[in-house]
């Protein structure tokens, strides 16, 4: 089944998003601090819905993110567990959880996304 990529470039409030299930590139780069958050990320979910039910054998999803806010971390939960569901379903998924060296709080969300996804999950030094 072909599914076209879903690409949206980032703004000021908005993150880069590439979900791209030919080239196998799925990723989060940027802020996320959308107004709307629900009517950010539908899209989003909803592409990801359409993926699962027939997904690369393995994904790799990346968070190069440098802020987000409350609303947009809910949100970046009910992605993961979407990805962590087409794991059990037998689709190898993996989390790559980029911040920079000196950034605490973004370290520190991946850690706690990490306990709450039973995924496969890196946490990676961004040295970009």
């Amino acid at each position: 089944m072909a599914i076209a990529p879903l690409i949206i470039e980032s703004s000021e409030l908005t993150p880069e998003v590439v979900l791209d299930k030919d080239s196998n590139v799925f990723m989060f780069k940027g802020k996320s601090l959308p107004e709307n958050p629900l009517g950010f990320y539908k899209p989003i979910l909803n592409w990801i819905d359409e993926y699962a039910i027939e997904p690369n054998a393995s994904t790799e999803v990346n968070f190069m993110m440098i802020y987000f806010n409350t609303s947009s971390s809910k949100v970046f939960l009910d992605i993961m567990k979407k990805f962590e569901a087409i794991n059990r379903s037998g689709n190898k998924c993996c989390i790559n959880w980029y911040y920079k060296e000196d950034d605490e709080e973004m370290l520190e969300a991946g850690e706690i996304y990490s306990e709450r996804v039973n995924l496969e999950f890196n946490l990676i030094v961004d040295e970009n």
